[in-house]
């Protein structure tokens, strides 16, 4: 009986380490999925901001499953991204405040330095100052764990600061020293952004064939990464571009064509900025009819009260935020406990039905020893039937041998009674066909035929009879 215990404890041991480390592989394993979905979602900001959003929606309910605070980090910082490009800016100020709070939580300065440039660019059209803050933030905490892309995106972000305060000089510096970074990381997507970026700037300055050639080539390699943002926001500025060099055809097409990945990509403030530049573009050609009716529908589009009361809300949301996190993060500590509890009672459950499948494999094993003593002697039974099946088979194959012997002997007895029978009754019978014809044709006396036909008859009952007593002679062949 001790023996049996000892057994059983070691087995329930082993069980719980299993299932311990089974349980770590199961958590490592969710955790990449939520890494993979936040980086599908985050990849797809610039060719479907909806489809971030909802892929991010994904990666923070599986985060929040497995209390995985890096994981709920990144989800609401992508998804706070694709609100941003999909111009929902309350939204995206919301979810970067959450994203910022579980990276402080978590200690992750990376994480907090991405969400300083995420901030820094929502503030960026609405309040110099506090996105310049918070694009120094990110550069300060990048320079400070050395990190290449955290640093990159910085500079990136600086240059699209000073490019909105009209610094045309300090926006190509610092879009020239992310493109180098941008090199050496080798990240294309961010080199098409530095190139478009450059575009924009000396368009601005007025070197038009050097915007033109550095947009045409942005272009065409977002397109083939399907930056749908990217391909509508250069179209609008080849638009501007082809209008001021008088280019009206090419101007018309890029405005259609930006227009499209604009609905594609369902950004409102951008479609409004195409049908502007219809606008533009129709005043150039002196179509004022065409002309006044786009820029009536530009004044439908344009909200003013949006745009003047967008800061205060934008602060607003900023400590109603931090409200509502202080509260959720007390619902997260019950349900954690909770959580506890279903574990330790789920422990407690298994642990339970571990014993009683362990009773139940002792008397499986002793049933097998008293089956397979069954199959031992059965095996030995079948075994003496295969010896005299064994036996039986040899005597058979004696037998056939025997039978093979006599079927041939017979077999040529019966081709020499076929050969015979061909050659001996086959020549009297056409001479009768024969003589029968030459009666026909009265070459013979009749007399003469018949006494012949007479002799061959005589023939054909001689070979007859001498058949007969071969076949008598020779009935062992039947």
């Amino acid at each position: 009986m001790k023996k049996i215990s000892s057994v059983l404890f070691f087995i329930l041991f082993a069980f719980s380490v299993y299932a311990a480390d089974g349980v770590k592989d199961l958590m490592v394993q969710d955790t990449s999925d939520v890494k993979s979905l936040n980086k599908q979602a985050y990849e797809a900001r610039l060719t479907n901001p909806e489809q971030t959003i909802n892929t991010g929606s994904k990666a923070l309910q599986l985060a929040i499953k497995l209390h995985y605070t890096p994981g709920i980090a990144e989800a609401y910082r992508v998804m706070g991204l694709g609100q941003f490009y999909l111009n929902l800016p309350e939204d995206a100020i919301n979810s970067y405040i959450k994203s910022l709070d579980f990276y402080t939580k978590d200690n992750n300065l990376r994480g907090v330095a991405k969400v300083y440039n995420n901030i820094g660019s929502l503030y960026r059209d609405n309040d110099y100052d506090r996105s310049l803050e918070f694009f120094q933030k990110a550069l300060d905490i990048g320079n400070k764990l050395s990190d290449k892309s955290l640093i990159a995106t910085s500079y990136l972000n600086l240059g699209n600061f000073y490019f909105r305060k009209k610094s045309f000089s300090q926006a190509l510096k610092y879009y020239n020293d992310s493109e180098s970074l941008f090199t050496i990381l080798r990240d294309s997507v961010n080199l098409i952004q530095c190139q478009q970026n450059k575009g924009v700037v000396y368009y601005n300055l007025r070197q038009l064939d050097l915007s033109a050639s550095l947009l045409t080539d942005a272009i065409v390699k977002a397109k083939d990464k399907d930056l749908n943002e990217s391909v509508a926001s250069i179209d609008l500025t080849l638009a501007a571009l082809y209008i001021a060099e008088g280019k009206f055809d090419q101007a018309e097409k890029v405005v259609s064509e930006g227009s499209a990945y604009a609905s594609i990509i369902k950004d409102d403030k951008m479609q409004r900025d195409f049908i502007y530049t219809h606008y533009q573009l129709e005043f150039k050609r002196k179509n004022y009819e065409r002309a006044i009716s786009y820029l009536s529908d530009v004044y439908k589009r344009d909200s003013v009260d949006k745009k003047t009361n967008l800061l205060s809300q934008l602060n607003l949301f900023e400590v109603k935020n931090k409200q509502e996190e202080e509260q959720k993060e007390n619902e997260l500590n019950v349900k954690r406990i909770q959580y506890e509890n279903i574990r330790f009672w789920g422990a407690v459950i298994v642990a339970g039905l571990l014993m009683v499948t362990i009773g139940l494999l002792i008397n499986n094993v002793k049933r097998k020893t008293k089956t397979n003593a069954q199959l031992t002697d059965l095996n030995s039974e079948v075994s003496r039937q295969k010896d005299n099946l064994d036996r039986v088979n040899h005597h058979l194959e004696e037998i056939i041998d025997e039978r093979t012997k006599d079927l041939q002997i017979k077999n040529k007895k019966l081709s020499e009674y076929s050969s015979y029978l061909s050659h001996q009754i086959r020549g009297p019978i056409a001479t009768l066909k024969g003589l029968m014809n030459l009666e026909k044709e009265g070459l013979v006396d009749k007399k003469e035929c018949i006494n012949m036909m007479d002799k061959c008859v005589s023939e054909i009952d001689e070979k007859i009879i001498e058949m007969s007593d071969m076949m008598h002679g020779s009935k062992n062949i039947l």
